[in-house]
């Protein structure tokens, strides 16, 4: 005989999914422990945990048998806390970020006559354009998911991904600007270790950058696909940044040798700014690298993106996002 139950009568305050199928699966009773998720899981007609609310079963058809309602509740619980130490590790690496684009600039315009594109200092545009893209927005990109802990993941994952663009575009006026000064000047292109290292970095981060577009911006992709590919989009947006940073050093010690040449043991005062603009770029890469690594700093999944995540036939086919 059936038992009844009796709707709940409170306001709806959350969005909730029933299926029925055969047998519960072990991978939803694994989903249903994980107190973060705020996914419920009962068998039968048995009443909905407390928080759910105006959830009415499904009715079970003659001959279903240990038939389940699968609750994914995307009611909005108390946001995660942010770390004690988080601000003040982002607020430092700010702070490198912007006095190594601000030192940047001073060094180029006390020693090498500033910026100007139809002149002999088009050159100077490049290492401003790639200290601000390649290493400064770059490494704020990266940071977004430590930051913005409790918005909405899509949103952030535009922000990211807007960063990365606006990084992408200032880098290739980087490399416009090298190459088309080379080209009036009759210098030779891509014979140094810089040179070669710079084309490589540029490459990867658009390929990255593309390839992280295809599989968490653009609708399609499944999402055992992007569970499959996130490791190796971290691993590679962290390996790209240390690339650039590096790239970005050699690049300075070989304009410095170009220039001073023996003056450079001189103590000159351009190579000693240089030296520390250096030191900053390795201080901000470290800060930013290090932020990235504490796994107590990442940011932690909302209820309604592991409800939004699942889908029903992942979930019926006796897999789950978990397993991945």
């Amino acid at each position: 005989m059936k038992q009844k139950t009796k709707p709940g009568t409170g306001p709806l305050r959350s969005l909730e999914f029933g299926v029925s199928f055969l047998a519960p699966s072990p991978h939803m009773e694994l989903l249903a422990s994980c107190p973060r998720s705020r996914l419920s899981l009962w068998g039968g007609w048995a009443p909905p945990p407390s928080h759910s609310r105006d959830l009415r079963p499904l009715p079970q058809d003659d001959g279903w048998e240990g038939a389940c309602c699968v609750c994914l509740s995307m009611e909005g619980g108390a946001a995660a806390s942010t770390p004690a130490a988080l601000p003040y590790y982002v607020a430092f690496s700010q702070l490198l970020g912007l006095t190594l684009v601000a030192m940047t600039g001073a060094w180029l315009g006390l020693y090498r006559g500033g910026i100007a594109w139809e002149s002999d200092l088009q050159f100077n545009a490049h290492p401003l354009c790639m200290v601000i893209g390649l290493i400064f927005l770059q490494g704020d990109a990266l940071l977004v998911y430590r930051v913005f802990r409790n918005e909405a993941k899509r949103t952030t994952k535009v922000l990211h991904g807007l960063l990365h663009i606006f990084a992408l575009v200032i880098a290739l006026v980087g490399l416009v600007a090298v190459f088309d000064y080379h080209r009036k000047e009759g210098y030779a292109d891509l014979y140094s270790l810089h040179s070669w290292c710079g084309i490589l970095v540029f490459v990867l981060y658009f390929v990255q950058w593309l390839v992280g577009f295809s599989f968490f911006l653009f609708p399609g992709a499944s999402f055992s696909l992007r569970s499959r590919y996130r490791p190796q989009h971290i691993f590679f947006g962290a390996t790209i940044f240390l690339l650039s940073v590096g790239t970005a050093l050699l690049g300075l010690k070989e304009a410095l040798l170009f220039k001073l040449r023996d003056k450079y043991s001189a103590f000159e005062p351009e190579g000693v700014l240089a030296n520390v603009l250096g030191l900053l770029l390795a201080c901000f890469g470290g800060a930013v690298l290090y932020i990235l690594t504490r796994a107590d700093w990442k940011r932690p999944s909302q209820a309604e993106e592991q409800a939004l995540s699942m889908d029903f036939k992942t979930l019926t086919e006796g897999d789950s996002p978990g397993s991945q």
